[in-house]
């Protein structure tokens, strides 16, 4: 029995609480309210039902007021060849170390069959970090003049960067991302 003048800790669904260790509650909210977990893959996560839901309700309200603004979807490829990435070298130096480089394009079983990466690349790819370099490239080709103007276009997607210190939904190593990007006439 407690001694009458101390109070009792009231109890929590949630251990830890908040203020005790909120890095440590969060994840614990996560996992109660069975949002996602953590994956095979270090750093990434599985997005359960429930949480894919909240993201698709996050998604609609967002692409619902680019919409209304004009913007339009488009879709970008995954890939990215790491030349486009060395012409930005500057805008890419904060996230360089974390990028996922792909050298070869298929898998062929050596001689105790195991999968041994086959086919190197002429040119490393790297997983989409970000997409201002491919889609750069590609308003080079679609602007020829002030009429193709204003450009405004947005891509949902996913990226990958591989994070240090992980937490699901804040800091993973694949993470759901939109990112806008437009071209105007005028400032």
């Amino acid at each position: 029995m407690a001694p009458p003048n101390q109070a009792k800790k009231p109890k929590t669904a949630i251990v830890p609480t908040r203020s005790e260790d909120y890095p440590q509650w969060y994840q614990e909210v996560i996992k109660a309210a069975d949002l996602a977990e953590t994956s095979p893959v270090r750093g990434c996560m599985v997005i359960k039902p429930w949480g894919y839901g909240l993201w698709e309700n996050i998604q609609k309200n967002l692409d619902s007021r680019f919409k209304a603004t004009g913007h339009k979807n488009a879709y970008f490829p995954l890939f990215i060849p790491l030349s486009f990435l060395q012409r930005e070298a500057d805008h890419v130096e904060g996230f360089a170390k974390e990028c996922a480089v792909v050298t070869h394009h298929r898998l062929e079983p050596d001689a105790d069959g195991q999968l041994q990466p086959a086919g190197e690349l002429e040119e490393p790819l790297i997983v989409r970090p970000t997409s201002e370099t491919i889609i750069g490239e590609m308003f080079s080709k679609w602007i020829e003049s002030y009429r193709d103007l204003p450009l405004l276009i947005n891509q949902w997607a996913n990226v990958v960067r591989w994070e240090m210190r992980t937490r699901l939904f804040l800091r993973t190593a694949e993470f759901l991302w939109q990112e806008g990007h437009t071209a105007h006439s005028t400032k």
